[in-house]
């Protein structure tokens, strides 16, 4: 699968409309494109920041939703955001435990790595993070998204709810210390937000 990732910035009293403009408008948009598999909205609302992940089946799919995707971003993000940047990956590693809820947790490590290590970081997360995060309690899915040209990544890990998410903290701090240095991964950032909804068939 292939997903699209919009990352908005601004004021965190607005954030609340642009949640809801996701939330109707722009999940009736998404669901009419061919090849679309889901989404999930994620909020930090003391910060100002808002995550919205959509999932397409191919490439193809999520290409040809750009356009249109493009032209009404704007709009669904009005008056909130002041900055937004939209990054594309394919989804390498993705392992579902439960299904995530509303109000959960997500946390995000985004990573940079030489491009020719792409396979080693996949390998890397799949047979070193994985059988590790499975045992995470409160975890409800695991995913490792890639830019396999331009050497970016993001390891995301939802939990069902916010205590589980804080309880991990320690836990994934030691494997994302061993991993990055196994894998010949910089972590170049960390972020935590709520859980506004996530849904994905993966079937």
């Amino acid at each position: 699968m292939f997903v699209r990732a919009v990352y908005a910035t601004g004021d965190p009293a607005l954030l609340d409309a642009a949640v809801r403009s996701l939330n109707s408008a722009g999940r009736d948009l998404l669901e009419e494109r061919p090849g679309y598999r889901g989404a999930g909205v994620f909020a930090d609302r003391e910060l100002g920041k808002l995550l919205a992940v959509s999932w397409w089946e191919t490439e193809e799919a999520r290409l040809n939703s750009d356009e249109v995707m493009r032209e009404r971003r704007g709009g669904l993000l009005e008056p909130f955001a002041g900055t937004v940047a939209v990054a594309n990956y394919e989804a390498a590693v993705v392992h579902q435990v439960t299904a995530p809820r509303q109000g959960g947790g997500l946390r995000a490590i985004r990573m940079e790595f030489d491009p020719r290590d792409a396979d080693l970081v996949v390998d890397t997360f799949r047979t070193a993070l994985m059988p590790r995060a499975e045992s995470l309690p409160g975890l409800a899915r695991a995913s490792l998204l890639i830019d396999r040209e331009r050497g970016r990544g993001v390891a995301d890990t939802l939990f069902v709810d916010r205590t589980s998410l804080a309880a991990s903290r320690a836990a994934v701090a030691h494997v994302r210390h061993e991993a990055s240095a196994k894998a010949h991964v910089d972590v170049v950032g960390l972020e935590e937000f709520e859980v506004v909804y996530a849904d994905v068939r993966f079937d």
